[in-house]
């Protein structure tokens, strides 16, 4: 696996002997199995199913986790019945980095589920997001959601940070943290597969929020316009928003490479998917981490909202939007969009009222956060494409309402990869990029019908 510290080693040798004293009655494991089932998280709950994922490890001499293939089963059982949780999903293909899918649910229950490889229940790591008390994973039972009314009119993908070109995963500042690595470069195998999965769940659209290069060099963007251009059609299939990676740089051979392959710079995008409006926003800083807007994109978006002020809109953007925002992640309030510009930006949304989500990437991490004004406007920054969770977000619109779902993508390669980079930041990653359940999975009622 490369880069598990001590630490990490002691709590999967304490898990060792849970996951043993855990074993079902009867099993290998009752003897002695030196599997560990470790880093359960459910990972997706919908309306009518959940997402599961965990990891088997075993132990070398030296106390050291390595990867170890077992099979993959979940019983389950509504939370409000007396019988005992039963084989619902059983894959007897072996793997180290385990993805059960459920579905067949019914919307707005509670089940109750046990996680297993080779008869061992798999146990969440001690992060808060999965092992506080009130966690899923922590209490065994899940609710499945309560989709809002009347028809499903539109599934849309929403995703960022790709860092097409990147080589190393994790630093922060001047190689701080330790990062990781991969070969092939982790890019290229997340971007592949995150195409596949949300052409497998039937996504009509799928918005990229910035960042979909390293450093926006020519070959960056080139490499990753012509994997996405395989894939779809730009403006059809896949719409783009520049993130601060990928402002210009002023190379050689481009002054703005990424420009040249996408968009030019600060430009707002207007993009219809029926009567749902989608507008792009180019929230990139001439060379800064922050962001901002400048003021004929501005007045743009101005005279956008103003003309049709009711109409259903989702804006996105790179830099996420609100105080809260700033103060919780780990760059500080200088790493969003600026505040005067954020303020701006808030006040057009309450004379907009068709505006209903903002998304936006950035910060690598899954969550909502509160607006600065009263406008009722989701702000969803959604995890990074490139590394753990590793996914992308389902955006499910309906004529009363929407729901989100995070959902991590499911190759060989993404899972594996999501496994190693779970350890990022000294293995704090979950407590920071994971998100709650609710930020990764919520329904909200509104009024949509004009759709």
């Amino acid at each position: 696996m490369g880069c598990c510290g001590a630490s990490r080693r002691t709590v999967l040798a304490a898990a060792a002997g849970a996951a043993l004293a855990a074993a079902i009655p009867g099993s290998g494991a009752a003897q002695f199995d030196p599997l560990i089932a470790f880093d359960l998280e459910i990972v997706t709950v919908t309306d009518r199913g959940a997402v599961l994922t965990w990891t088997t490890f075993g132990l070398d001499p030296a106390g050291r986790p390595f990867p170890v293939p077992a099979d993959t089963e979940v019983r389950l059982a509504p939370a409000d019945s007396p019988r005992e949780p039963f084989t619902v999903y059983h894959d007897d293909s072996r793997t180290p980095f385990h993805y059960a899918e459920i579905d067949d649910l019914e919307p707005g229950r509670p089940y109750r589920f046990q996680a297993l490889s080779n008869g061992i229940r798999a146990l969440p790591a001690p992060a808060l997001t999965t092992a506080a008390p009130g966690a899923p994973e922590a209490r065994g039972e899940f609710t499945t959601l309560t989709p809002p009314p009347g028809r499903l009119l539109h599934t849309i993908a929403l995703a960022n940070d790709v860092h097409y070109g990147e080589t190393v995963s994790g630093i922060v500042i001047a190689g701080f943290p330790p990062g990781y690595q991969s070969d092939p470069p982790y890019p290229r195998f997340m971007l592949d597969g995150l195409l596949a999965d949300i052409s497998a769940r039937d996504a009509s659209l799928l918005l990229l929020a910035g960042d979909l290069t390293n450093e926006a060099t020519a070959d960056e963007s080139r490499a990753v316009r012509q994997r996405l251009d395989a894939w779809g059609t730009l403006g059809t299939d896949y719409l783009v928003a520049r993130g601060n990676h990928d402002r210009p740089h002023d190379y050689p051979d481009c002054a703005d490479c990424w420009g040249d392959q996408f968009l030019p710079r600060q430009q707002l995008t207007e993009h219809h998917l029926g009567d749902l409006r989608i507008l792009g926003l180019d929230t990139s800083a001439p060379d800064a981490a922050g962001g901002t807007m400048d003021r004929p994109q501005l007045d743009a978006l101005t005279e956008t909202l103003r003309a049709d002020p009711d109409r259903p809109t989702i804006v996105f953007g790179h830099h996420p939007v609100t105080a809260e925002a700033g103060f919780t992640n780990i760059g500080g309030p200088g790493f969003i969009l600026d505040r005067a510009t954020a303020l701006e930006l808030q006040s057009l949304y309450q004379q907009a009222p068709g505006v209903f989500l903002h998304h936006s990437g950035h910060t690598h991490r899954t969550r909502r956060t509160r607006p600065d004004l009263p406008c009722a406007v989701e702000f969803l920054e959604v995890g990074a494409v490139k590394e753990y969770p590793g996914g992308y977000c389902l955006l499910h619109v309906y004529e009363g309402g929407y729901r989100v779902n995070f959902h991590k993508t499911r190759s060989e390669d993404a899972r594996r990869w999501s496994s190693l980079t779970r350890g990022q930041y000294f293995g704090t990653a979950p407590d920071y990029l994971l998100g709650t359940i609710e930020d990764r999975n919520h329904a909200v009622t509104r009024d949509l019908s004009g759709l």
